[in-house]
């Protein structure tokens, strides 16, 4: 009998799908597609097709495949596909003349680097390779058993598979269709219908025809039988009749194959068993081990775990090939199945299986191996076992705990719960006080604060500084504790501790400087300004005398964040640029660097430097994307929504806020689903932001006035100027709303709530003369005193700082009351302006309002602005046009992003509108399109 995979027999109908789809990707057309079915029903025998039919045109195909014993371990089926861990070491340099091998070492880099979150950045990465390697030439991606792949990884292929038509790129995915995982469940929405594939059972008749193709004969009746009882899973038919015949149970004659007697495996567990009971013992012995490396693996890396000479186990994998366990996928070894290989683990008993990844682990240690590799070998030992893990008290493993005080920093970036759990059991079996005890369970705290376990870091931190630990533990620990004293908001109880870390006569100036710029940072939010800014310049003072980067720039930064408090805008935005100064050249600290540029370009949008501030707001957006700083990115994008949507670029702040991804803190996501409900609302759509806040709800100024909006909508003005009035934040969010607010209260007639909101905005002013804030000044002063002077003064300030929304409200409050007056020559005016500002907005319900408004007074709009179409090239926004125009031109998202100075995810959310908009399916339509429009304006030019 052979063991080579038979003909694909009862799946024309995919295959021919996947056929076309092969086609398509040849005239530049991308797709992604989802094949699901039950294991063994022939999901990894399509993909090899789709592979094949591929490579037939010449295409490049990458593969890789989720494991279950390695979804701790953030994108290996990408990094598998791409080749990526094949390279010599991550700091393989830049070559000019390989630009793909360069973006592989960047890749390996981003994982294993020092990012505020490694999988982020290499997942991105990732999506930049890929982006290259389809600008090269079409591309199909296999990625088989997603159903064990880990999260970063489903989330890239939702990203290729959202913007399918954007590259010449076949995605291609398999998985069980059982999977209750919510990202899984994202992924095959992202694909759609028109991509599934969904695998069943084969029909009778492709049942007989495999059956005979395996056998060598068609079925006799007997033989027939047992192949309806596989219930028309080819792999349960191959394994059957494989099992059969290694039994003698099978004879062929006539033309015709029939059971001969013998035992018949009742289930597919069953005959996989068969086969591997086949094996020699050494075989299975060293087949085993190569189980616990994963779906594939290396001769070298087999010999490193199964402790013997690469030319000694020849034999055995010769058996295991012949046997039809192993195929030879060229430079590596793979399971013909994953099934064989899960049953080869499983086999094991618990106990044995801890004991041979932790000798597997140690084997890797002393060859040298990286931590990741280390780690995935530790880590299955340990995870869920509690007390039983790997470290047993009666068999000391000093060498795990001296490998995690080497290795734990880079696992806590690269696999936080990786690093935790294994920090966990290590404090658990190290004796209490014993010196690598405290030190792991310093980092402990720390990994648990990464993983958002606040509650238990703190608990912990605390509990440790009660031991008898050194100044640099001390300092640790007392940060950490800040740390989560920040996040839950209990500033007080952070400063106290920080003072307490502070008395300690034997810490190093240094270690006093970090506590210093912490202390500084928590004081400005618990309202101790002076304390705060003397603490930020005590440590400045120290980190400029001895060439400290990164503390000065963080002491820059909070004393910048003091100032801002204070209204001190200028000065605070002049305090971050010094800090961007000082970290020019020291990659190593782009966290500060951002927090930085992000002050700076809050307080840019604030004195109504437009420019500046999305110059640097885009800036972070991409350093932050690059070094895996999701936090940062995402308080960017939202902050570049608020700042479309001040300044009137109503499409692009809803593209941001469209292209955000999953928003980890409660700010930058309250801010983008204002941002969207307050368009909504003015454009007379479907707000998304219907709920009301809860009591705890973090004051977001555009959110809460969305909220108040919503109200009015519904007729509840009172209820609407009563959360406003009650709500308390920092001046920068109340300012959002002191426009509608005064306008509230005096609809209300509850002119004493004017009056302490006029109060507000005019306290604004003495932050300095910006244009927009004498603006809601003005606005706010001239409602209240009915003087249309004073709006229309309003209005120009408004202009001045680049607010139309607000100029228009200016105007249109003006407008009616020269017209209550009777002065309706004068009312014409800014009636006119206002409503062919609103047009601009495409502010439906603002136009509404004003024409029912004005109808008693025949102020009308006699030559209505024409809203922009959706579909066309008219309806592009300035921005998708010029994506349009540079995408059409054949460059990449990423070279977009760079020329244009954006993220890559907006550039992405621009092409998937372009393609919408102009009913086109990929960039190849796109260029045709843009050829053919240039041709046809030249024609009628000439």
């Amino acid at each position: 009998m052979t063991t080579e995979q038979p003909r694909l027999v009862g799946r024309e109908a995919a295959v021919s799908r996947l056929s076309g789809w092969v086609d398509d990707l040849a005239a530049g057309l991308g797709r992604a597609v989802l094949i699901e079915g039950e294991p063994g029903i022939g999901k990894s025998a399509l993909l090899s097709v789709a592979a094949n039919l591929a490579a037939a045109r010449d295409t490049a195909v990458f593969r890789g495949a989720g494991e279950e014993l390695a979804r701790a371990f953030p994108l290996l089926p990408l990094l598998d596909a791409f080749a990526v861990r094949e390279l010599a070491a991550p700091t393989d340099p830049a070559d000019p003349a390989d630009p793909a091998r360069s973006q592989r070492a960047h890749l390996l880099q981003a994982l294993r680097g020092r990012h505020a979150d490694a999988a982020i950045a290499a997942a991105e990465a990732v999506l930049a390779l890929v982006d290259h390697l389809c600008s090269q030439s079409p591309a199909v991606l296999i990625m088989d058993d997603l159903h064990w792949a880990d999260e970063p990884t489903i989330s890239v292929c939702q990203q290729l598979a959202q913007t399918a038509g954007q590259r010449p790129l076949l995605f291609i995915g398999a998985m069980r269709p059982e999977s209750r995982r919510a990202d899984l469940a994202a992924l095959r929405g992202a694909v759609g219908p028109a991509g599934l594939i969904e695998l069943g059972p084969l029909p009778p008749a492709a049942v007989t025809d495999l059956v005979a193709d395996l056998a060598g004969g068609r079925p006799g009746p007997a033989l027939a039988q047992l192949a309806l009882d596989a219930a028309g899973n080819p792999l349960y038919l191959g394994e059957l009749v494989d099992a059969l015949d290694r039994g003698g149970g099978l004879r062929v004659a006539a033309g015709t194959a029939e059971v001969a007697g013998g035992p018949v495996p009742a289930t597919l567990s069953a005959a996989i068993a068969d086969r591997l009971d086949f094996l020699p013992r050494p075989a299975r012995d060293l087949l085993q081990a190569g189980s616990l490396l994963g779906s594939d693996f290396t001769v070298a890396e087999l010999a490193i775990v199964a402790g013997g000479d690469p030319r000694d186990l020849a034999v055995a994998l010769a058996d295991a090939q012949a046997a039809g366990v192993l195929v030879d996928t060229g430079d590596r070894l793979a399971f013909r199945h994953p099934l064989i290989r899960t049953a080869l683990y499983n086999d094991m008993s618990a106990t044995i299986r801890t004991a041979w990844h932790r000798d597997a682990a140690r084997a890797l240690y002393d060859a040298g191996s990286s931590p990741d590799r280390v780690a995935r070998q530790l880590f299955p030992a340990v995870s869920g076992r509690g007390q039983d893990a790997v470290m047993d008290p009666l068999e000391p493993a000093d060498w795990v705990i001296d490998w995690l005080v080497d290795a734990s920093p880079t696992l806590l970036n690269q696999v936080p719960p990786v690093a935790v759990e294994l920090l966990e059991t290590a404090v658990r079996r190290l004796p209490a006080g014993n010196s690598r005890h405290l030190l792991l369970t310093s980092r402990l705290a720390d990994g648990l604060l990464r993983l958002g376990r606040t509650a238990q870091a703190a608990q912990l931190a605390e509990r440790t500084l009660h031991e008898d630990i050194d100044p640099d533990l001390s300092t640790a620990l007392h940060l950490t504790l800040a740390r989560c004293r920040f996040i839950t908001g209990d500033y007080a109880a952070g400063l106290a501790g920080l003072e307490d870390a502070l008395a300690r006569p034997d810490l190093s100036d240094r270690q006093r400087a970090l506590i210093l710029v912490r202390l500084a940072r928590l004081g400005t939010y618990a309202g101790q300004q002076e304390a705060a800014e003397h603490a930020a310049r005590d440590a400045l003072s120290w980190a400029g005398g001895h060439g400290d980067a990164g503390i000065a720039a963080t002491a820059l930064v909070s004393l910048a964040a003091n100032r801002a408090w204070r209204g001190d805008e200028r000065g605070a935005l002049e305090l971050c640029n010094q800090a961007v100064a000082l970290v020019d050249g020291h990659p190593d600290l782009g966290d500060i660097r951002l927090q930085a540029q992000l002050y700076a370009g809050s307080q840019l949008t604030v004195l109504d430097q437009i420019e500046e501030a999305e110059a640097t707001l885009r800036q972070v957006q991409q350093l932050a994307d690059r070094i895996g700083d999701r936090a940062r990115a995402e308080d960017a994008q939202g902050m570049l929504a608020a700042l479309f949507y001040e300044t009137g670029r109503w499409d692009d702040a809803l593209t941001e806020t469209e292209s955000a991804a999953e928003i980890p803190s409660p700010y930058p996501a309250g801010l983008v689903a204002g941002v969207a409900a307050l368009i909504a609302l003015h454009r007379g759509e479907t707000a998304p932001a219907a709920s009301m806040p809860a009591d705890d709800d973090v004051v977001i100024g555009f959110r809460w006035l969305a909220w108040a909006l919503e109200l009015e909508r519904a007729g509840a003005v009172r209820p609407a100027l009563a959360m406003l009035s009650v709500a308390e934040g920092d001046a920068q969010e109340i300012e959002v709303w002191l426009a509608d607010a005064t306008r509230l209260a005096v609809v209300a007639g509850d002119m004493d709530a004017a009056g302490d909101l006029v109060a507000r905005a005019e306290a604004l002013l003495s932050r300095g003369e910006i244009p927009h804030r004498v603006g809601t000044a003005m606005y706010c002063r001239g409602l209240v005193a009915a003087d249309p002077s004073g709006l229309l003064r309003a209005a120009e300030h408004y202009a001045a700082g680049h607010r139309p929304l607000g100029r228009a409200q200016a105007l249109e409050a003006a407008a009616m009351l020269l017209a209550e007056h009777g002065d309706l020559a004068a009312a014409r005016q800014p009636f006119g302006t206002a409503i062919d500002i609103y047009g601009g907005l495409d502010a439906a319900a603002d136009i509404a309002r004003m024409r029912a408004r004005f109808r008693p007074y025949g102020l009308r709009q006699f030559t209505p602005r024409p809203r922009r179409p959706t579909t066309g090239w008219a309806s592009l926004t300035s921005a998708e046009a010029q994506v349009a125009e540079l995408a059409a031109a054949g460059l990449s998202n990423p070279e977009i992003a760079e020329r244009l100075a954006v993220s890559r995810r907006t550039v992405a959310t621009h092409v998937g509108h372009v393609l919408a908009k102009l009913q086109l399916r990929s960039r190849v339509d796109l260029a045709r399109a843009a050829a053919g429009r240039s041709q046809a304006a030249q024609g009628r030019s000439v």
